[in-house]
C-alpha cells in the first residue's frame, strides 16, 4: 500500500498541510478543535511521520544517549545497578516519548566513538552513567553544548548537572550503627578512589571513626565480588582482630563475606558486615546482609527528569536522594 502523504492527511482532514505539519511536529499554535480534526485523519489512515524530514522542521531527534563508561564485561556482569538504571532510565524516557540510545564508553576507542556520535547531533541530550575521575567525556560534552546530565557527582570539575545518592551520610549511618553495637576495630573495603561513590563513601567511614577515637582500617576494592573477596582476606592479614567491616557496596560485600567463612570467621558473632546499595542478592545471604538502600530507579527516574527540564528550561540545580539504613542479621 502506498504510504500516506502530509497532502492526503489534510485533504481528509480539511485543512491546510501546513496545519498537519505544525500538529504531527508538536506544535501550540492549533486550535483545539483543529488539532482533533488532524489526529482522526492520522489515525484513520495510518500515516506516520517521516523521522527524517521531522528532524530537519524540529531540530530535534527525539533521542537520548545513556552513555556508560564500563566496559561491556562490567555493564553484563552481575552487578544488578546498571540493569536497574538503565531500565528505569528507559521506561520514564518511553514515558516521555523519546528513544533510548545506548552506547558504552569504557575504553579510549569507545570514547572517541560517543563523541563523534554526540558531535553528528544524533541525540538531543546525554546521560551520563558510571563516570571515572580520568573520564575524557564530561567536558567533552560540555564543549559541544549538548544538553546532559550525570547520575553520580561528576569526578572532574565541569559544569554539569547531576543526580546523586547521599554517600556520605549513608557511610556515616553505616558505621555509626557498627559503633552502636559495641563494635571496636572497623574496618573498610572502599570503592575505587576515580569515583565519587568510593570518595564519598570513604570520606563518610572516616568521618565517624575520627570523632569516636578509632583508627582508620582501609583496603580498596572496585566494586566487584571478587575484588570484595580479596580486599577482606587482605584486612584479615593485617588485622586479625577486627570485628567489623563496612563495604562500600553489596556486591564487595558478598564477596567479602565468602572470605570471612573461609577464613573460619563466623557473621555476625565474629566479624559484622554491613554493605551499601540494598541490592535484591542482600536480603537472600547468608545471613542476610545489613546494607545502606540506595534508591537506582528514583535516581535513574529523576536523571532523565532533570535532563528534560534542562532541554526545555535550561539550567538546572543539582538533585541529592537520601540513603536509608536497613538492619539485617549481618549486623
Amino acid at each position: 500500500m502506498k504510504r500516506p502523504t502530509l497532502e492526503a492527511v489534510a485533504a481528509r482532514a480539511g485543512v491546510s498541510r501546513a496545519t498537519v505539519s505544525r500538529v504531527v511536529n508538536g506544535g501550540t499554535t492549533v486550535t483545539p478543535e483543529l488539532r482533533d480534526a488532524v489526529m482522526r485523519a492520522v489515525d484513520e489512515m495510518g500515516y506516520v511521520p517521516n523521522l527524517a524530514a521531522r528532524s530537519l522542521v524540529t531540530q530535534r531527534t527525539d533521542s537520548i544517549a545513556l552513555v556508560v563508561s564500563e566496559p561491556p564485561t562490567r555493564v553484563f556482569s552481575d552487578d544488578p545497578m546498571f540493569a536497574t538504571v538503565i531500565r528505569s532510565a528507559s521506561a520514564e524516557l518511553e514515558e516521555a516519548d523519546r528513544q533510548v540510545i545506548l552506547m558504552l564508553a569504557g575504553t579510549p576507542p569507545g570514547h572517541a566513538r560517543v563523541e563523534r556520535y554526540l558531535t553528528g547531533g544524533h541525540v538531543d541530550g546525554v546521560i551520563l552513567i558510571s563516570m571515572h575521575g580520568a573520564d575524557p567525556l564530561p567536558a567533552a560534552i560540555t564543549r559541544m553544548r549538548v544538553p546532559a546530565v550525570s547520575l553520580g557527582r561528576p569526578a572532574v570539575n565541569v559544569n554539569l548537572p547531576y543526580v546523586d545518592a547521599d554517600n556520605v551520610g549513608g557511610a556515616e549511618a553505616a558505621v555509626r550503627h557498627l559503633l552502636q553495637r559495641g563494635r571496636r576495630r572497623i574496618a573498610t573495603i572502599a570503592g575505587p578512589p576515580d569515583m565519587i561513590g568510593g570518595q564519598d563513601r570513604l570520606a563518610g567511614y572516616r568521618a565517624v571513626l575520627q570523632g569516636s577515637d578509632r583508627r582508620s582500617i582501609v583496603a580498596i576494592g572496585d566494586f566487584t565480588r571478587e575484588s570484595g573477596l580479596v580486599a577482606m582476606r587482605q584486612l584479615l592479614e593485617d588485622d586479625p582482630g577486627l570485628d567489623a567491616v563496612f563495604v562500600a557496596n553489596d556486591l564487595m560485600a558478598l564477596g567479602a563475606m565468602q572470605a570471612l567463612r573461609q577464613a573460619g570467621r563466623r557473621v555476625p558473632d565474629d566479624v559484622a558486615v554491613v554493605g551499601f546499595d540494598d541490592i535484591e542478592a542482600a536480603r537472600y545471604t547468608e545471613p542476610p546482609l545489613t546494607t545502606i538502600r540506595q534508591p537506582f530507579r528514583e535516581q535513574a527516574a529523576a536523571t532523565v527528569r532533570l535532563l528534560l527540564g534542562i532541554m526545555d528550561e535550561g539550567d538546572a540545580a543539582p538533585v541529592m536522594l537520601p540513603t536509608e539504613l536497613i538492619v539485617r542479621e549481618s549486623a
